[in-house]
């Protein structure tokens, strides 16, 4: 097992010295944001991994994976906004969809900024809540203005985990990505526990 991922990791650190990757990183951000299939955070953590040891920029790696998170975001809204009518009625058909909506659009309207940032550490939270900003029709220039600190936050994260794990273990790129890796599966569990125990926080009172 450990042959195959030395294997693999020497083949994707051959991919991800190309300027190519940059590009890579760009289109991936941009389509998980909108389908939540693909791995950006693996990528872009992976490109941070070859700037750290030396084989790419790592303010373009930021730069590529914030700019393909910012326009995916931006993207998901538009989606959300252009369906926002069609979703509306059929949700609120029923009096139970009629609260639930009212619930999404209270919870954006009371922590809607913060929201979009641990949103973007959480498996298809971004896709969900940005496509639910566009759907409760949330004004345009809020919107863009928190998409662009939450997908800076995001892109610096991820990057310089790479980046510094990179740096630590030069000689070893299986060892730093899978450290790196590590540290942001602790990050979503932990952003997944603190959500869990607010719910119930406030679910309570």
């Amino acid at each position: 097992m450990l042959l195959v991922f030395n294997t693999f990791f020497e083949w994707l650190k051959e991919s991800s010295s190309s300027p190519w990757f940059y590009v890579i990183i760009f289109v991936i951000a941009v389509f998980d944001s909108v389908l939540p299939i693909v791995p950006s955070e693996t990528l872009v953590i992976i490109g941070g991994v070859s700037a750290g040891s030396g084989s790419l920029s790592i303010a373009l790696v930021i730069l590529c994976a914030g700019g393909g998170a910012f326009i995916g975001d931006n993207l998901s809204y538009f989606l959300g906004r252009e369906a926002s009518d069609w979703v509306i009625k059929r949700r609120t058909r029923t009096e139970k969809g009629a609260k639930q909506m009212a619930k999404i659009i209270e919870q954006i309207h009371d922590r809607g900024g913060m929201l979009l940032i641990t949103a973007r550490f959480i498996p298809g939270g971004r896709t969900l809540l940005t496509l639910s900003c566009g759907v409760t029709r949330q004004p345009r220039k809020w919107f863009v203005g928190w998409a662009v600190v939450a997908a800076s936050v995001w892109s610096l994260y991820a990057s310089l985990l790479g980046f510094v794990g990179g740096k630590s273990f030069a000689d070893n790129h299986t060892k730093a990505f899978l450290i790196a890796f590590a540290g942001a599966f602790g990050v979503t569990v932990l952003v997944e526990a603190i959500r869990a125990i607010s719910h119930r926080i406030s679910k309570a009172k």
